[in-house]
């Protein structure tokens, strides 16, 4: 099959078109023909050497991709439920910048008539991102403030849908005034330009009332890390949640604790990648049961910025890079 692969760690350019070995169905997985791919963050990074696979993952022909949209072409032993042809929506550990790739069957979602293929690719990693931790670990409640760094990425144009479908209040950083109109339109209250604002003076702004500065953010959804983290807790209302998913913007930084005490503060810091394969059923299922109803009826929908040629893999990369699209990039791997 053609696969995209990483042979060497560096720039876009290392991304290479080539021939690799077909994959076969295991017990509990199926093969699903790959009609769309979704581009994430964490592709740039294994790209970079900054993201290395988890246990378990191919170490043979390296092929990124953590998310992908198309047909079962094969079922392993001891799967039910799902039959060959059916359209498919699936949460990758790897492998979706291909023809085929392997998938638990648990990390599958139906795709009917009326959710477009290409559409459905943009969706299983946002969907389970933002459920899983801004919903489940950090408790977002309706009527509460999130705030989400980078609301113009697929990750934050994802979460102002899903928080604003649960009843909650949400707030956004971007760094124009295009991305800005475009989080405002999708139903962001409020939104921050980082590169002129400070987002903590702003969200207490934000969350104020008749004039008087709010408490800050209930739950903050942060892809940079260490560069944030003493803003994010001075950002956060008391029993405020930290959720950290990225690290843009490095490792290691210190947390004052005495903030952080009195003020009953959260840092949770997690990966959607690396977590075992029932977990990531477990975390698929709840979303098939919520946010992805949502979506196949419209009330969430995909944000597609570019849709690219497999081949053009390295300039889907670039794109992403230079932080010019709003919402997911995709690579076009088959027709219908």
């Amino acid at each position: 099959m053609r696969a995209i692969t990483l042979t060497e760690h560096g720039g876009p350019e290392v991304l290479t078109l080539a021939e690799t070995p077909t994959p076969t169905a295991r017990p509990g997985h199926v093969v699903v023909r790959v009609h769309t791919a979704g581009i994430n963050r964490a592709d740039v990074l294994q790209r970079q050497g900054n993201y290395t696979p988890p246990p378990g993952a191919n170490t043979e022909v390296e092929i990124p991709g953590l998310e992908a949209s198309g047909w079962i072409e094969e079922i392993g032993e001891g799967v039910t439920g799902w039959a060959a042809g059916d359209r498919v929506a699936a949460l990758l550990t790897e492998g979706g910048y291909a023809e085929y790739v392997e998938v638990p069957a648990g990390q599958l979602l139906p795709v009917p008539q009326e959710l477009s293929l290409e559409d459905a690719a943009a969706l299983p990693e946002v969907l389970c991102t933002v459920h899983s931790n801004v919903f489940s670990a950090a408790g977002l409640r309706p009527g509460e403030w999130l705030l989400v760094h980078g609301g113009g990425s697929g990750i934050g144009t994802a979460a102002i849908q899903m928080a604003r479908a649960q009843s909650a209040k949400v707030a956004v950083t971007v760094g124009s005034e295009r991305k800005a109109e475009f989080c405002r339109a999708l139903g962001a209250d409020a939104v921050i330009n980082y590169r002129e604002e400070d987002f903590v003076e702003r969200i207490r702004e934000i969350t104020g009332e008749d004039g008087a500065p709010g408490d800050g953010a209930d739950v903050i959804l942060d892809v940079i890390g260490a560069k944030y983290l003493d803003r994010n807790l001075r950002a956060l209302a008391v029993d405020g949640r930290l959720s950290i998913i990225g690290l843009q913007g490095g490792t290691k930084a210190e947390a004052n604790l005495g903030r952080m005490l009195p003020r009953r503060l959260s840092i949770i810091a997690t990966t959607l990648r690396a977590r075992p394969d029932d977990q990531k059923a477990r975390i698929v299922s709840e979303v098939a049961d919520t946010f992805w109803k949502q979506a196949v009826e419209g009330t969430i929908r995909a944000t597609v910025d570019t849709v690219l040629p497999l081949a053009e893999a390295p300039a889907a990369h670039a794109r992403m890079e230079a932080g010019e699209n709003i919402g997911k990039i995709l690579l076009r791997v088959a027709e219908a």
